[in-house]
């Protein structure tokens, strides 16, 4: 198997876009554990200051409170050399995208030049979070990085995929046209501790009616698969990406692939619940099967996801039953 060796860590300063967010906060939790200076970047339009809390008065992390599409604000944290650069900085849910179009956009697209402009005069590495949401409604199951995607350019879903989709681009032509350090990892469905409980995704929402007793609200026929990761996974696989130096895209999750079904009567057993499932029409553009080809996340950077989706559900459950 490939051992990708630390190389971001003790020493080095980290500027996170998007890290009082849910995936954001738990990669600023990992690079303060391994002894980096975290700065992160954030207007709180779907993170919160909760979930940093707990960092706010540690000596190696500085919350800088702006809008990542907007020039960056002339403080001291942000004055100095970056050794890496990861963006993280986007509503990301589904009722972000009908309440957020043009933010998801610029986030995506002003954001991204700008902190590539800024990995480049830094010579930081530069680590672009991109989403399953490239592929859109695959074709091709399971979906591998060299799949171009089935992508509605103008559908409600749209600002998120082609705003990913134009990050990606970015990312590449900053690496050909100007020798920038850069990481693409394509997110696949991730849940876990600090999700918003209504933010609209799938888990959230039925552990939220699971808990109140509620209707489990399931969109369509309830056959369409998700491929579940639990945050903690999908954390140790974005910072092999950082350390290894490979370009990517890189696919990370799991193949746990289940059936909306499924995933609701996992989610009423694991909170002893009540609730019976209630079908609802199904939502614009959504996806019937996403499941990622592991095989380039494996081959080069050695990544095993290893949270199974009884135990990753059953912390998010209690995570969700003590707020």
């Amino acid at each position: 198997m490939v051992v990708v060796a630390q190389r971001y860590g003790e020493g080095h300063r980290i500027l996170l876009t998007g890290g009082a967010g849910f995936v954001g906060s738990h990669l600023a939790d990992a690079l303060i554990a391994r002894g980096a200076h975290v700065v992160v970047l954030d207007n709180f339009v779907t993170g919160s200051k909760d979930n940093v809390a707990h960092l706010v008065d540690h000596p190696r992390f500085t919350l800088v409170e702006a809008d990542v599409s907007e020039p960056l604000p002339a403080v001291d944290a942000l004055s100095a050399r970056f050794d890496a650069i990861m963006h993280f900085a986007s509503p990301a849910s589904p009722t972000d995208f009908q309440l957020l179009p043009v933010e998801i956009l610029r986030v995506g697209s002003i954001a991204t030049l700008q902190l590539l402009e800024r990995a480049v005069a830094d010579g930081a590495r530069f680590v672009m979070a991109s989403t399953s949401e490239a592929y859109g409604d695959p074709l091709v199951h399971p979906q591998p990085e060299t799949y171009w995607g089935n992508v509605n350019p103008i559908g409600i879903r749209s600002v998120y995929d082609e705003a990913k989709r134009f990050s990606e681009a970015a990312t590449m032509g900053y690496q050909r046209g100007r020798g920038a350090d850069v990481g693409i990892v394509r997110i696949f469905n991730t849940y876990g501790e600090r999700m918003r409980p209504d933010d609209g995704r799938a888990i959230p929402t039925f552990i939220s009616q699971a808990l109140r007793g509620e209707p489990i609200t399931v969109h369509g026929s309830g056959t369409q698969t998700r491929s579940i990761c639990h945050v903690s996974d999908l954390v140790r696989g974005i910072l092999l990406l950082l350390d290894s130096g490979e370009t990517g895209p890189v696919n990370c999750g799991t193949e746990h692939e289940m059936t909306m079904l499924e995933l609701a009567d996992t989610i009423v057993r694991l909170s002893d619940s009540t609730s019976t499932v209630s079908l609802l029409p199904r939502t614009a553009d959504d996806p019937e099967r996403r499941r990622p080809d592991l095989t380039k996340a494996r081959e080069l950077l050695g990544y095993e996801p290893s949270v199974s989706p009884e135990e990753g559900l059953r912390r998010t459950v209690e995570y969700f039953r003590s707020r």
